[in-house]
Order: structure tokens, then C-alpha cells, then sequence
């Protein structure tokens, strides 16, 4: 693959109606398809954002079934484009639980991969406090899956604080982290580990963002956006919905990993 490819990143306030969501979500996909992006990321949690965290539960669909991934296999069969779904709740097997999970469609809406969250978030900051496994099951695979432009490496928001995940995935040309970082810890460390990530696997980074403040009261910090494998921002969308669109360049990739071939070096 020697020609650039056009990738985009799709930024949205999710809310608790799952129909609400689908509009923005076909809206945004279509301007992005508009504007010649042949591969589209969602973000983490975009079908749903309930007004408490059992609330996933309730749309919690069984593996190969339910009106999310068929809207996301229609998507992507429709614009003809790859079409990473951020990550929707999946059945667990559990009780009381689900899986965090983010499912990859090829431009004919067939489904090419499927990635488990590993790393699951909690946090607590004087009002604010979080915990993800209280609901959700933690995934055990490290996933890629192969794009006309190279492999694609597939995290979701909190893995980003592992870097051992990333060496997992070996050479991928792309990494992809859609994601609900909260306010308080994304003006502290979203930019600085995206920029991280990509430079230390020199390749590009497209992270997909919630930005905004959500009706459940939750407020995300967005800045959406597409990193080269030097660490430069391609672009970044700050906040509310919308998209950020950019190229994978094979040259650029090349040029970096000959001029500085840190992957080469590795010891351990």
C-alpha cells in the first residue's frame, strides 16, 4: 500500500435514548463518509449513556445479535466504509454483568473482529467516583485485525494507561482508542498518553472521544483526534459532536521508523 488512506474519528455526547444516538451516529458517519473517510471509529459507549451504570444491562445484546450491531453492519455497508463501533455492551454470561465491547465491519458490513475490554476503569475524586468492573467482565485477548493500509491494533480508553498492551499487538500501522475519559483525569493525561503511544509504536493513533456534558450529569472530555507516529496532532476536536478526519501515509510511517528505528532496538 503506497497511497494514503483517509481515516476519521467520531465525536459525540452520547445520552440514555439509544435511538437519540443512532441519529448522531448516522449523521456523523455519513459527513465523514462525505468527506472520503474509508475507515470511521465511534466511541466508547456511543450507543448508550444511561443515567446510571446498570442501566447498560437492560441494552446488553447477545453476540452476533440485537439492533446495534445491525445498525453498525448497515452502517458500514451503506457508506462502504471499515467501521470500528467503539463499544457497545455485549451479554456476559454473568449475571449482573457485561462485556465492554468493540466489534470491526468491513466496507460489505461483515463483521472482521471483536475486542473485549481488558483494563477496567475506577477511580474516586472527591465527589466524582468510578468502577467499571462492578458491571463489567473483563476481557482476556489482545485483538488486531488486518486494513488495506496495515494492521490495526484495537484498545478502548483506560487501556491507554498500559503500555504492555500496545507491545502486544506487535506492528500495527494504526491503534485505535475510542473512549469516555472523564473531565478530571482527560486534562490531566489523555493528550501526553496518546502522544506516548504513538510514539513509542511509531505508528498513527485515532482516538475517538465522548465530549461534552452528558444528561446523566457525567461531563467527558473529548479532544478527539489523530496522532502521526512522531506524536504530532493531526487534528483535534476539543469539544461536542463532530468528526476529525485525516491520512494514514505510508511514507510518513516508513520515514519515521527508518530515520529513528527504535522498534528495531528493543532488548527486552
Amino acid at each position: 500500500m503506497n497511497e494514503s488512506y483517509k481515516v476519521a474519528a467520531i465525536q459525540m455526547v452520547s445520552t440514555p435514548e439509544v435511538e437519540q444516538n443512532f441519529a448522531a451516529a448516522r449523521k456523523l458517519v455519513a459527513q465523514a463518509a462525505a468527506q472520503g473517510a474509508q475507515l470511521v471509529l465511534l466511541p466508547e459507549y456511543w450507543p448508550i449513556m444511561g443515567m446510571h451504570e446498570k442501566v447498560k444491562l437492560d441494552h446488553a445484546e447477545q453476540d452476533s445479535a440485537g439492533k446495534i450491531q445491525d445498525f453498525m453492519a448497515t452502517l458500514a455497508r451503506e457508506h462502504k466504509i471499515w467501521l470500528i463501533g467503539g463499544t457497545l455492551p455485549l451479554a456476559s454470561g454473568e449475571e449482573g454483568k457485561v462485556l465492554n465491547t468493540s466489534l470491526v465491519y468491513d466496507p460489505s458490513g461483515k463483521r472482521v473482529a471483536r475486542y473485549d475490554k481488558i483494563h477496567l476503569f475506577s477511580f474516586v475524586c472527591g465527589e466524582e467516583a468510578y468502577d467499571e468492573a462492578r458491571t463489567i467482565v473483563y476481557g482476556n485477548d489482545v485483538q488486531t485485525f488486518d486494513a488495506p493500509f496495515g494492521k490495526v491494533g484495537l484498545s478502548v480508553c483506560y487501556d491507554l494507561r498500559f503500555p504492555e498492551l500496545y507491545r502486544a499487538m506487535g506492528d500495527c500501522a494504526l491503534i485505535v482508542v475510542p473512549a469516555a475519559f472523564t473531565y478530571t483525569t482527560g486534562e490531566a493525561h489523555w493528550e501526553l498518553l496518546l502522544r506516548a503511544r504513538a510514539i513509542e509504536n511509531q505508528c498513527y493513533i485515532l482516538a475517538s472521544a465522548q465530549g461534552g456534558k452528558h444528561v446523566n450529569g457525567r461531563r467527558t472530555w473529548g479532544h478527539t483526534m489523530l496522532i502521526d507516529p512522531w506524536g504530532d496532532i493531526i487534528s483535534v476536536l476539543p469539544e461536542g459532536e463532530g468528526l476529525v478526519i485525516g491520512d494514514i501515509d505510508p511514507h510518513r510511517l516508513q520515514y519515521v521508523r527508518e530515520s529513528l528505528p527504535a522498534l528495531k532496538h528493543r532488548k527486552l
